[in-house]
């Protein structure tokens, strides 16, 4: 799933493209990608985009209005392009609008290609023209996309917690969270408490602060809490600076590269050189390093508690 560092680095990159550019064309190849009922995809045709940006885990086109008619004169009439790319969801980018072809559908219980498309946006910029393609490469296909007035319309963008990094998320904010027997990894995931981080990063983020994945919140310390703070700030802040600029088809390979822990399986440990041990549950994993996290224990799976139900 497409985290803070990577979604950042995607929004400043399509923003310097498409701030501007005006919507030429829209299709959704199959219907279950656009959640939003409220708008017909079309009326975005004709409007330009304002900024594209980062809320969370989600994406946003934010465009106005196509006219300067008083039907469009306020802020009511701009619209806003959500998406959420779920567990397998991703982005192309192309300089040149190709011929546009429906999608087939999969078979059922199949596996579909890497390339399967869940939604076409044509711009058009000074001369320029793009199309994004939003692709899907789970079996189940998650990616949503939503039209709506207001990104606080969409019910997920609504309830998110404070951004990771906002300045203003203090550790005081941060150490409520860790009251109750809720594991931890599955706290920080949490996009009701902390937006931006999903599976990858929370794995580098509980290394980098030498936990325990399945240690409860309520069991950590004053240090402890003050040293996974300072890690998710230093792990997301570095994995930030270091994505930016990238282009969506270099961000995947780039996060990759840069992870100590997560999809290492079997790997030795870049601190300490213990064997990196992976932990099944339905529907995902985790990867840490029982060397630095849990005192050489091999962890096993425990009595279910909490979420671990949106892996990447």
């Amino acid at each position: 799933m497409p985290e803070l560092p990577e979604l950042t680095a995607l929004a400043a990159y399509l923003d310097a493209r498409l701030a501007g550019a005006t919507v030429v064309s829209v299709q959704f190849p199959t219907a279950f990608a656009l959640k939003s009922t409220g708008f017909d995809p079309d009326i975005l045709v004709g409007r330009s985009v304002r900024r594209v940006h980062r809320h969370g885990k989600f994406l946003v086109f934010q465009t106005s209005a196509a006219t300067d008619s008083a039907e469009y004169a306020d802020e009511g009439g701009a619209l806003s392009i959500v998406v959420s790319f779920a567990k397998a969801g991703w982005l192309r980018l192309s300089a040149e609008l190709p011929e546009i072809k429906d999608a087939p559908e999969p078979e059922p219980g199949s596996k579909s290609a890497p390339g399967y498309i869940s939604a076409r946006f044509g711009f058009s910029n000074h001369g320029t023209d793009f199309e994004v393609e939003l692709t899907d490469a789970g079996r189940w296909k998650g990616l949503a996309v939503f039209i709506v007035h207001d990104p606080e319309d969409v019910p997920g963008v609504a309830e998110l917690g404070p951004e990771a990094l906002d300045p203003g998320f203090t550790l005081e904010e941060f150490s409520r969270f860790f009251a109750s027997k809720q594991r931890i990894k599955d706290i920080i995931r949490d996009q009701k408490r902390i937006a931006g981080i999903g599976n990858g990063y929370s794995d580098e983020i509980l290394h980098a602060a030498k936990l325990s994945p399945l240690a409860a919140g309520a069991s950590l310390d004053p240090e402890s809490v003050g040293r996974l703070y300072t890690s998710m700030r230093q792990v997301l802040g570095d994995a930030t600076e270091a994505l930016e600029g990238l282009g969506p088809d270099k961000l995947k390979a780039a996060k990759k590269a840069s992870m100590a822990v997560h999809g290492r399986t079997g790997e030795s440990c870049p601190v300490c050189g213990t064997t990196i041990q992976e932990l099944a549950y339905v529907g995902t994993s985790f990867q840490y390093c029982p060397g630095c996290q849990s005192g050489g224990e091999i962890l096993e799976r425990p009595a279910a508690r909490g979420s671990m139900e949106d892996g990447e």
